[in-house]
C-alpha cells in the first residue's frame, strides 16, 4: 500500500474460491463482494463474508443500481443495500454509470446512456439521491460499451468527470474497458486517462476480454492482456497508487492463478512509482 485511501491490491469474491479464501492464507490485500449476491436473510454466502470481513476490508459492487435509467429509484433496493453496508461497513460501495431496465424490465446488461447535458442533469440528480439515502458517497465504474448514441454531446469522460464533479461521487476506472470501448469506438484510451480528475479516482478495475474479431467483448473469463497491463502502468503513473482489483468471473481459475494476476498488477504498480535514476555528469545517483 501507499496511498492512505488506497486498500492495496485485491480481488474478486467468489464462491468458487470460498473454501480455498477462508482456509487461508492469501496474497491479496481485500476483497469486492457482488451486492447483490448477498442481499439475502441468510444462508453460506452471508456467513462467508461474515468471517472474510473478520479478516480483510471489502468493498461493495453493485450491478443492480440503474442509476441512468428513466425509471424511479428503486427504494426496496436501496433499503436492501443500505442494510448490508451497514453490516459489514464496507471501505465504499460501488455500481456502474449505466443504466440496466425500464419499465421495471429489466435488461440483465449495464447499458451504456447518451452522453447529453440533459443525461447528465438526470445522473447527477440520482446520484446526489442515493448518496443521502445511504449516507456516503457512492462509486461509478465506467462500462464497456458496443453501440453509441448520434446525438451525444461529449466523450464518455467528459461525461464521468461531470457526474464526478457535480455530485462529489468517487469514480471506479476500469482499465479494461476502457480498452475495449477504445477499440469498439476508436478513441485514444490515454485521451480517457487524461479526461478524469485525479482526486476522484477511488479505484481500478483489470480483467480479460474476448475477441470477436469485429469488436472486443467485455468477457472477463481471459488474463488480462500485455496492452490493458501498458494502460494499467500509465493510470498508476498518472493517478498513483489506487486500489486496484483483478475480476475474474467466467472461466474462473484456481485462486492461486488470481492471485498471480494480482501480483502482477502489484509488481506493475512499484515499477510505474519507483522513481526515476537521477542523471549527474558522473553517471546515475
Amino acid at each position: 500500500m501507499g496511498h492512505p485511501d488506497s486498500l492495496g491490491h485485491g480481488v474478486g469474491l467468489r464462491r468458487d474460491h470460498f473454501d480455498r479464501i477462508l482456509e487461508g492464507p492469501t496474497r491479496v490485500d481485500w476483497f469486492e463482494a457482488i451486492s447483490e449476491n448477498f442481499m439475502v436473510e441468510g444462508g453460506r454466502p452471508l456467513d462467508v463474508l461474515t468471517r472474510v470481513r473478520e479478516r480483510y476490508p471489502i468493498v461493495l459492487h453493485g450491478v443492480s443500481l440503474s442509476i441512468g435509467s428513466a425509471d424511479p429509484l428503486d427504494e426496496a433496493y436501496l433499503d436492501r443495500l443500505d442494510a448490508l453496508a451497514k453490516r459489514f461497513e464496507p471501505a465504499w460501495v460501488s455500481d456502474h454509470l449505466c443504466w440496466t431496465g425500464i419499465g421495471g424490465r429489466q435488461a440483465h446488461d449495464l447499458l451504456p446512456l447518451p452522453y447529453t447535458v440533459q443525461a447528465l442533469d438526470h445522473v447527477v440528480g440520482r446520484v446526489l439521491r442515493v448518496q443521502e439515502r445511504l449516507g456516503r458517497p457512492i462509486v461509478l465504474e465506467n462500462v464497456s460499451s458496443y453501440v453509441a448514441y448520434a446525438h451525444s454531446a461529449m466523450p464518455e469522460w467528459e461525461f464521468l468527470a461531470e457526474v464526478a464533479r457535480r455530485s462529489g461521487c468517487g469514480i471506479l476506472l476500469d482499465i479494461n474497458n476502457i480498452y475495449v470501448s477504445s477499440k469498439n469506438h476508436r478513441f485514444d484510451p490515454r485521451a480517457y486517462l487524461q479526461g478524469v480528475p485525479k482526486g476522484a479516482i477511488r479505484q481500478f478495475h483489470l480483467a480479460g476480454h474476448s475477441n470477436k474479431g469485429t469488436f472486443l467483448l467485455d468477457t472477463h473469463d481471459h488474463p488480462v492482456i500485455d496492452e490493458v497491463w501498458d494502460l494499467y502502468r500509465d493510470a498508476v503513473r498518472r493517478f498513483g497508487p489506487v486500489a486496484t482489483l483483478v475480476e475474474w468471473d467466467d472461466k474462473i481459475p484456481e485462486f492461486e492463478r488470481l492471485e498471480q494476476e494480482s501480483a502482477r498488477a502489484r509488481a506493475i504498480q512499484e515499477e510505474a512509482l519507483r522513481p526515476e535514476p537521477v542523471k549527474t555528469g558522473r553517471g546515475m545517483a
